[in-house]
């Protein structure tokens, strides 16, 4: 792993390929950990940037709560520190909150964007609750308690118990006050429908046929003519360790055709 210095916080990233980059911003009490099934697919053919996020993996994890706009900027300090002019940036859950941001206030950077298990939809009220409960549980029971509670809900019914005891290793190794800190990002987050609705660029939507926290009704809010949608079967929220190689054809497919335009 290799870092930068992004608004006084350390943003530690792997940097895999050559070609058109590809940005993955993994989920909540996840890391760069998360796409390590894909990395391999993706960058025979591009250059595949993947950051551990502000207060996750090895990245720095100041105290006190974040915002999704502070973490998209530190993506752009990222780009900007690479001196990556243009990229395709693809979101998985909170990394999805993240990508919207930088599409409504960074569009210029991008040559495309994509939600992973993710929707452009606010917290509903109850979400906003469990979002303090969440930060309750971390701080009182710590974060192992946490992310064993977290992980199982993640995943389809019949996903293999080896791949929920590693989304379990990469959660526990969050800092809590990182969980913290992004748990009332995620609870603060606007309603940002209208950032795929508005666009011009690419859009890549992809959703779990088995997915219990994002339904694909949550995800697909755009119809709209550069808006690509994926559903994969038997996937839940974790597409990226259930079907690691359709999620993979997924996203070749979607560059390429930006490509051949």
């Amino acid at each position: 792993m290799e870092n930068v210095r992004c608004d006084g916080t350390n943003i530690c990233y792997s940097d895999q390929g050559e070609g058109d980059v590809i940005v993955l911003l993994h989920g909540f009490c996840g890391s760069s950990g998360y796409w390590e099934q894909v990395i391999p697919y993706l960058s025979g053919s591009y250059r595949v940037i993947a950051p551990d996020l502000r207060g996750h993996g090895v990245s720095d994890a100041p105290l006190g709560a974040y915002s999704i706009d502070q973490m998209a900027d530190d993506v752009l300090s990222l780009l900007n520190a690479l001196e990556i002019p243009e990229c395709y940036l693809l979101g998985h859950s909170l990394g999805g909150y993240i990508t919207l941001s930088f599409a409504q206030r960074h569009a210029s950077r991008l040559k495309g964007f994509g939600l992973i298990h993710s929707t452009g939809y606010p917290d509903s009220e109850e979400a906003r609750e469990k979002r303090l409960k969440s930060v309750n549980t971390i701080q009182n029971d710590g974060i192992t308690t946490f992310v064993d509670g977290l992980v199982p809900g993640l995943f389809a019914p019949a996903a293999a118990p080896q791949l929920l005891q590693r989304a379990k290793e990469i959660g526990y190794r969050t800092p809590p006050q990182g969980a913290a800190g992004a748990a009332l990002a995620m609870r603060e987050r606007p309603d940002r429908r209208d950032v795929i609705s508005a666009t011009a660029l690419p859009v890549l939507l992809v959703a779990g046929a088995e997915d219990g926290l994002i339904p694909a009704g949550r995800t697909f809010t755009s119809d709209k003519p550069n808006v690509t949608k994926a559903t994969i079967s038997g996937a839940g929220h974790m597409s990226m360790y259930e079907a690691p190689e359709r999620l993979s054809e997924i996203i070749k497919d979607f560059v390429l055709a930006q490509v051949k335009k």
